[in-house]
């Protein structure tokens, strides 16, 4: 039988959390962007209302996992990030995904579904075409490197620093292959709305992600959905960070 020494190490290893705070009233799990490990919601903690704690997805092959191998099928990978999930079913939980991370945060969704557990309470999805849509670009992630950051500067427009230092960008490169290959890959299962309300971030000149290709959307929810559009391309978030952390705090403290 498992130890309860080894599921604390197997979920912490799973979802960072950089102040546990036991009387928090909610938890919110945040999934980071293609290529990026759970340091991207590091502030989170400090902007947030103290009634709810922050654990980011922290994914193999990246920051504290650097030395484990990669998962680029979702098949594989969502059913894993769900038994790490259940050793937090203790109180109320959300979900913010960004980009790749709102994908995971869906298909965790259903997955926790079909397996009969409790779903989070709300879940917001920034910087992601419903899953239904058909793909704004064709799949990238097995060209060559050259070829593989071209496409990456034309759809993400990446903004950082790091991405224009060529020997940081080399060491980056590998971890977006992988998560830009589980995106390529992701074929859409259709099935019944989820019961909980969903949020959803853009920005209105993402051209991986036009505004257009969120509204739908609300096909996912068989409860609500509320559409918030800001200024930027792929990554608005930079510059929106204090605004949509005000939308989730404000939304988490009204459930509770």
């Amino acid at each position: 039988m498992e130890s309860l020494v080894n599921r604390d190490i197997n979920r912490d290893k799973w979802f960072f959390c950089k102040s546990p705070n036991p009387k928090a009233s909610i938890r919110l799990f945040c999934l980071p962007f293609a290529g990026g490990g759970a340091s991207v919601f590091r502030s989170w903690t400090d902007n947030l209302d103290d009634t709810i704690e922050i654990r980011a997805l922290q994914l193999p092959g990246r920051e504290s996992r650097y030395h484990e191998p990669f998962t680029n099928d979702l098949r594989l990978l969502i059913p894993e990030i769900v038994n790490a999930l259940l050793e937090f079913q203790d109180k109320p939980y959300a979900f913010f995904g960004y980009s790749l991370g709102s994908l995971l945060a869906f298909e965790v969704c259903r997955e926790l579904r079909k397996r009969n557990k409790e779903l989070p309470v709300h879940l917001f999805i920034g910087a992601l075409s419903a899953p239904q849509n058909p793909r704004v670009h064709p799949a990238f992630g097995s060209l060559d490197d050259e070829s593989f950051i071209k496409k990456i500067e034309e759809y993400y427009q990446p903004q950082d620093p790091a991405w224009d230092i060529l020997e940081l960008r080399e060491l980056m490169l590998p971890v977006l292959k992988n998560d830009i290959t589980l995106v390529d890959n992701y074929i859409y299962q259709e099935d019944e709305p989820l019961p909980l309300p969903i949020d959803v971030f853009a920005g209105d000149g993402d051209i991986a992600v036009p505004v257009q290709s969120t509204l739908n959307w609300s096909v996912q929810t068989s409860v609500e959905m509320n559409h918030h559009i800001f200024k930027g391309g792929h990554f608005f978030m930079d510059q929106a960070l204090c605004q949509i952390q005000q939308i989730v705090s404000d939304t988490l403290k009204q459930k509770f």
